[in-house]
């Protein structure tokens, strides 16, 4: 039978001197980190990926040969105490590299079953403990963008970062005057010429595929990802979808986004409202009840629709670290670098597919062929798959009452579609469902992991409001 994903991801063999606790190791893995600087060229980069995978291809020949000579039992065990080793290096690459490469990690993180949970918990770090950089490396950037130090700018300015994550870390300060609390966003420095390393490393990797007949497609669709990311390095472009989504929200909703002070941002740094809660895993920790697991997954599908449906702003980097369960109940979310803004033409393609849901089997075609950009079926094999993944996203909508998202199948269904999607090699699409499919993707895999039920469709039906 063949390994399973977290048995191919098993690591190598573990000599006696390599045996410190694993939250030693991991510290160790951290402290090294913040003290580097960010890599920008490419060929620096793709060594430390390549690095990274020589490690996973040889680990998966220790465990093949490990087979031979262990019972079952104690080959489980072997997997048990290599993951976290395994996690822990790749934590280190990924944490050195930030950008897009840690990017990847935080997705793996958030999507159950996809990696070994010892795994997912290391690289869930990645969302916000990653290796912050230190405070010296940043100060003149500060100075540079805002005009002054930061302890002349703000009150209680905390050089020690409480939040790192890809594209930049985060820093309490109090307010001049006010003494409100602040979060100070502070991007890496170079980390938009990492970007552009990552991307051209992706073209590269990517270059056979785009000889395929769906390589005009692809091309668009990376094309499309470069741009996004451009702006997600873009604070000012943040600034403004965080004032859209606080928009749309009221006081009743119990839904809070930050303010954000423009007197002491820039395109490089950004201060907001500090806010204050419990990330998913240290909510899930302290043993919620089924009650307040089903009225967070409400709140957090409530937010992505309102915003969808309201701001014309698809909330993409939906996963564990950007949303809070505030003391007083509310839910709180942060970081709007990856958001796409619906243009009218996405309007349009969004109302056919939702209308193809109660429609008939023609109505479903033409949506699905609209999806990839086609007038007319030219396989019909990615038809099929493509009306099997588009079933399952809309399971939750089609059933009435709440849909129980802690029956992790329902999402292990979906992986599964997604992985023969990709290995058949069946890319084109419209590049707007790129930032689709991670929203989609996203919140399933959180309510997953919150073991929520959530009355979906009806909060669809409540915030479906295209105007």
């Amino acid at each position: 039978m063949p390994p399973t994903v977290a048995e191919l991801l098993a690591a190598l063999p573990i000599e006696d001197d390599e045996r410190p606790a694993a939250e030693d190791a991991l510290r160790d893995v951290l402290a090294r980190s913040s003290t580097r600087p960010v890599p920008t060229g490419r060929p620096r980069r793709l060594l430390a990926l390549t690095t990274l995978q020589g490690r996973i291809a040889a680990a998966y020949l220790a465990w093949w040969l490990r087979q031979f000579f262990q019972s079952r039992a104690a080959g489980a065990a072997a997997l048990d105490e290599t993951h976290l080793r395994n996690a822990i290096r790749v934590l280190g690459s990924m944490g050195y590299l930030r950008g897009a490469a840690m990017k990847a990690g935080q997705i793996l993180a958030a999507w159950p079953d996809v990696v070994p949970t010892e795994f997912a918990d290391v690289l869930g770090r990645l969302h916000f403990q990653a290796p912050p950089m230190h405070f010296e490396l940043l100060r003149e950037f500060v100075r540079r963008e805002l005009g002054d130090d930061p302890e002349r700018l703000f009150d209680d300015f905390t050089p020690e970062a409480f939040a790192a994550a890809s594209l930049g870390q985060v820093h309490h300060a109090r307010r001049v005057g006010t003494g409100e609390p602040l979060a100070i966003k502070i991007q890496y420095p170079n980390i938009a010429a990492t970007i552009r390393s990552d991307m051209g490393l992706l073209e590269t990797v990517t270059a056979p595929m785009r000889l395929g007949r769906d390589g005009d497609s692809l091309k668009e669709q990376l094309a499309d990802i470069r741009r996004m990311l451009d702006r997600e390095v873009d604070y000012e472009q943040e600034a403004d979808n965080l004032a859209r989504a606080r928009a749309v929200f009221t006081d009743g909703d119990d839904i809070v986004v930050p303010r954000v002070f423009a007197d002491r941002s820039s395109s490089r740094v950004l201060t907001m409202d500090f806010l204050e809660g419990l990330h998913v895993q240290p909510f899930l920790d302290a043993n919620p009840s089924q009650a307040d697991r089903d009225r967070f997954g409400t709140l957090i599908t409530r937010a992505g629709m309102r915003m969808w449906y309201h701001a014309h702003l698809c909330y993409a980097d939906v996963h564990p670290g950007n949303f809070l369960w505030m003391p007083d109940g509310r839910l709180g979310l942060i970081d709007f670098g990856c958001c796409h803004r619906f243009t009218p033409a996405d309007i349009a393609y969004l109302t056919e597919v939702e209308a193809a849901v109660d429609g008939d089997e023609d109505a479903v075609r033409r949506a699905m062929l609209s999806a990839i950009g086609l007038d007319v079926p030219d396989d019909e094999e990615r038809l099929r798959l493509l009306d099997a993944y588009s079933r399952w996203l809309w399971e939750p909508v089609v059933r009435e009452g709440p849909f129980d998202f802690g029956d992790a199948t329902y999402f292990r269904r979906g992986m599964e579609i997604y992985g023969e999607v990709l290995r058949r090699r069946f890319v084109r699409s419209r590049p707007v469902n790129t930032w689709i499919g991670r929203s989609f993707i996203g919140l399933r895999a959180i309510l997953t992991q919150l073991g929520a039920r959530v009355e979906y469709g009806g909060i669809l039906r409540e915030e479906t409001t295209m105007g």
